[in-house]
C-alpha cells in the first residue's frame, strides 16, 4: 500500500518526466542505452523515470551525467 502523500507523488512523478526530457534532449531513445552508457542501473533509471521514490545521490548523478546544476533541474518543480 502506498502512502505516499499525493502532493508529493506529483513533484517525484514532475522530477520524472523531466529526467526522461532530458535524456531524448540529450539524443537517448532508450532509457537502457542511457543508463548502459553512463554506468547507471537501468532498473532503477526506469523507476525514476516512471516517478517512483528514489534516492538523491542517485539524481545528483544523473544530473552530472547531464552537466545540469540541481538549482537549475528544480526550477520549475514546485
Amino acid at each position: 500500500m502506498d502512502k505516499r502523500d499525493p502532493k508529493h507523488q506529483k513533484r517525484i512523478t514532475k522530477i520524472g518526466e523531466k529526467l526522461r526530457h532530458l535524456r531524448i534532449k540529450a539524443g537517448y531513445i532508450s532509457y537502457e542505452d542511457f543508463a548502459h552508457d553512463h554506468n547507471l542501473p537501468r532498473v532503477q533509471y526506469w523507476r525514476m523515470e516512471k516517478g517512483t521514490n528514489f534516492r538523491v545521490t542517485t539524481l545528483l548523478v544523473i544530473l552530472e551525467k547531464h552537466k545540469l546544476p540541481l538549482k537549475q533541474f528544480f526550477k520549475d518543480i514546485d
